[in-house]
């Protein structure tokens, strides 16, 4: 029985779970580890509370068990276009729980929150969707922490992403009974996050989950539907990861990579488990048609001098057809890993790559391409830059904006910029067919044609880039010379 279990709580066979409904549908406590070093702390009030009657009238009555398939498989699940359902939602202090996009006057400071990192945005998985991580090791004591700010930075973080597919990464080492929020807040924060921030969320991997996790699931899995415990994957190991996640560009906390470590070395395990990259690995020298995760000089130098990569042309004729620019949700979809990989493959070998129509796994690909270049396409020198644009006047910004673009930026990557971005003035122009505006479109492309030289993105600079993207897509053609 102690097998089955382990099978679950492996992400690398939960794909192929089956549901027998005469087994316990839950692990046992052994499944999870309880090795934390000095973090022990008193689950009494976990252990003790009791469902409220707010939850047991969302108890579903099919019986499923939430964590038979835990994770989704990248592929378009529900319809774009479905009606959100309102759900209750907690005073938190703030009349609207949703943020507009260009208002960079009125956002609330989250400094005070912002500055521990307990929440970053890493790029995107292997299946093309944005990854925000939390940690738990990051949280100050509950004396310091404002829980209520807390939730609001989280809900404005999320508003960022919810209107494409994202997956969340949650490293539960090192929550203590000193830093861990109340029973009462988790529930509280459970009913804020209703169906607009659940509906894109296509993975919750849970990393090092012990026996706290359990017991809150216990508690509150009579109001969570199937379809979300579906979505949530319990990962023992961090190499567990690497199917899933790119785990170079995840800066992990050092104490959940030593408490990794010491959870290798505890098991009984004899086969030698693979180790986690490093983020300053070397690799092979790239073959001569590699298209991906190399410069952009490197692909010009081997394809005739051509500026525009073999890739990137290809994938904006093909998403030029008229049908594939009225495609709903157009570059806010992800695509199946295995074809991504597969043409992916297939690009970088020189061979002939075809689409067979998937509108998704095109656009999934030019994002892909641009956000595992070397250097960024609008390379790291004007990192600091764009980052300042919020702070900018709204007169000073068409000035500065055409002397960092016509001046400043590189003459190839000024050329694929401008290829880029009037083939978006296309996808804008259907945007009463697609729902993709210039707002909608700056949140998928800001943080693939920008980011910082250590890789990560820090949240402060995602309202920046994404509002310089946003005016660049609408300014375009007075921006770019004919």
């Amino acid at each position: 029985m102690e097998a089955d279990y382990q099978t679950k709580l492996s992400p690398s066979r939960t794909l192929t779970a089956t549901h027998n409904d005469h087994e316990d549908p839950y692990p046992s406590l052994s499944d999870y580890h309880d090795y934390e070093p000095n973090l022990e702390f008193d689950d009494t009030e976990l252990q003790h509370a009791t469902v409220t009657s707010d939850m047991e009238e969302k108890t579903e009555a099919s019986g499923l068990d939430y964590l038979e398939s835990p994770v989704s498989d990248g592929t378009i699940e529900e319809n774009f276009e479905e009606e959100l359902v309102n759900a209750p939602v907690i005073a938190t202090g703030v009349d609207s729980l949703s943020y507009p996009f260009v208002d960079d006057e009125m956002e609330e400071d989250f400094s005070e929150v912002a500055k521990y990192g307990i929440v970053e945005v890493v790029g995107d998985d292997t299946y093309g969707r944005k990854v925000i991580v939390v940690s738990a090791c990051k949280l100050p004591g509950n004396k310091v922490l404002d829980h209520a700010l807390l939730l609001r930075y989280l809900m404005y973080t999320l508003d960022k992403f919810v209107e494409e597919d994202y997956s969340l990464v949650y490293f539960h080492y090192g929550l203590t009974s000193k830093n861990k929020p109340p029973l009462s807040w988790l529930w509280q924060a459970y009913r804020a996050f209703d169906r607009k921030y659940k509906k894109n969320l296509k993975a919750l991997y849970l990393v090092h989950p012990t026996n706290f996790i359990r017991v809150v699931w216990q508690i509150f899995r009579a109001a969570i539907s199937a379809k979300f415990g579906r979505k949530v994957m319990y990962v023992n190991y961090l190499h567990e990861l690497k199917q899933h996640l790119h785990l170079d560009q995840i800066s992990i906390p050092q104490p959940v990579l030593e408490h990794d470590e010491r959870l290798l070395q505890k098991t009984s395990r004899v086969v030698q488990l693979p180790s986690v990259p490093q983020q300053n690995a070397k690799f092979h020298t790239p073959i001569q048609t590699q298209q991906f995760g190399v410069s952009l000089q490197f692909i010009k130098d081997n394809n005739n001098g051509e500026v525009i990569p073999p890739v990137v042309r290809q994938c904006v004729e093909f998403l030029s057809q008229p049908d594939a620019l009225e495609t709903e949700g157009l570059f806010r979809r992800s695509a199946s890993v295995q074809l991504v990989k597969e043409l992916q493959s297939k690009y970088n070998q020189g061979q002939p790559v075809d689409f067979h129509g998937d509108v998704h796994l095109a656009a999934v690909l030019l994002k892909t391409f641009l956000r595992e270049l070397e250097e960024p396409l609008m390379t790291f020198d004007l990192y600091d830059e764009i980052t300042q644009f919020q702070s900018m006047s709204k007169e000073e910004r068409p000035r500065q904006v055409k002397i960092l673009i016509l001046e400043k930026l590189p003459e190839d990557n000024y050329q694929i910029l401008k290829y880029i971005v009037q083939f978006l003035s296309k996808v804008m122009d259907r945007s009463d067919l697609n729902k993709m505006t210039s707002s909608n479109l700056a949140v998928v492309f800001g943080p693939n044609l920008v980011w910082a030289q250590a890789g990560q993105l820090s949240l402060s600079a995602i309202g920046p880039i994404n509002m310089f993207t946003d005016f660049v897509l609408t300014h375009q053609d007075q921006i770019f010379i004919i």
